[in-house]
């Protein structure tokens, strides 16, 4: 496996528990060992971190992933805590999957705004810089009062895709929301472009009105940049089906997973579930289906070039 070159400055890999696997495949990408690390638990169950090697003038790059439960996104507060008062140079905080980002806006009274929140509290712990992929809105860049690399994991999908070699491909964007990415895969995939009308009448529960586009006899791909409880994409391939759809294959970032999803996906009339392993996935949530992805190579680039001070945009060009 080629290392990816890093310039003399020193630098320091961090992990938090919630994603181990994927933080040992950036280090052996990035030619760089995880630094020791001790997490515990008090009797209580509060959470204790102890950064078991010198971090004193160094890049810290702490990887953690900030899906349920809530102590992952703890966890991470608190190595940052820990780096920053042992006298890190600069601290990024590569958060793979950003926990509680559908919480952007009020759009009923007296509703938490947990996205911001959330923002605030990895600035105020002691992030110099974030480093993040497929954010639920791209808006969310905003909330945070520092820099933030936002990066995507269409490249990985698209190269999972090309190979197949699909013929007469429609990229079907599940709701309004996902046209953007949709039309970005189609662009990239030589595929036309259709939109299912999504009504969602409580929250995790998606109800299909129209499907906008031809996808009569052709095979079809459902991006997004989530699979929660499976609701959305299982209803989307179901309806995909009744209008003759060809093979259908859904795609997104972070497997969630939650509730009914495996059954609900199992069950769909789908050839394959492609994910990313920005979530560690325990061996119950896996299923025939399902086809992991490993975004290390895409993110060790980033971390590189951050590290570096070259352009992190340039891995999408």
């Amino acid at each position: 496996m080629a290392e990816i070159s890093l310039s003399r400055s020193p630098m320091l890999l961090l992990s938090g528990s919630a994603n181990r696997s994927l933080a040992e495949e950036l280090a052996s990408h990035l030619g760089q060992p995880v630094c020791k690390v001790t997490v515990r638990r008090f009797a209580d169950g509060e959470i204790f971190v102890k950064i078991d090697e010198n971090v004193r003038g160094r890049d810290v790059y702490i990887v953690q992933p900030t899906n349920p439960p809530a102590e992952n996104l703890i966890e991470l507060l608190l190595l940052m805590d820990a780096a920053k008062r042992a006298s890190a140079a600069r601290i990024t905080a590569v958060i793979p999957y950003f926990g509680y980002a559908r919480q952007d806006r009020k759009d009923q009274p007296r509703v938490a705004i947990s996205a911001k929140l959330m923002a605030n509290m990895v600035s105020m712990a002691g992030a110099d810089r974030v480093l993040a992929i497929d954010f639920h809105q791209h808006q969310l860049q905003g909330f945070f009062d520092l820099p933030v690399d936002h990066l995507y994991a269409a490249p990985v999908f698209v190269n999972h895709y090309r190979q197949k070699e699909l013929k007469d491909l429609v990229i079907v964007a599940p709701d309004v929301g996902s046209a953007k990415m949709a039309r970005g895969f189609a662009k990239r995939l030589n595929g036309s472009l259709a939109i299912i009308d999504k009504r969602r009448t409580s929250p995790n529960v998606a109800e299909v009105l129209n499907v906008v586009g031809e996808v009569e006899g052709r095979d079809c791909i459902i991006p997004d940049d989530m699979i929660d409880t499976g609701g959305t994409m299982a209803e989307a391939a179901h309806a995909l089906k009744r209008l003759g759809a060809g093979d259908i294959y859904i795609c997104a970032t972070h497997p969630l997973l939650s509730g009914p999803a495996v059954q609900r996906l199992q069950d769909a009339p789908v050839k394959e579930v492609a994910v990313t392993n920005t979530i560690a996935l325990p061996p119950e949530r896996r299923f025939e289906k399902l086809t992991v992805l490993s975004i290390a190579g895409l993110m060790a680039k980033a971390i590189g070039y951050t590290h570096s001070d070259q352009s992190v945009s340039s891995l999408f060009d």
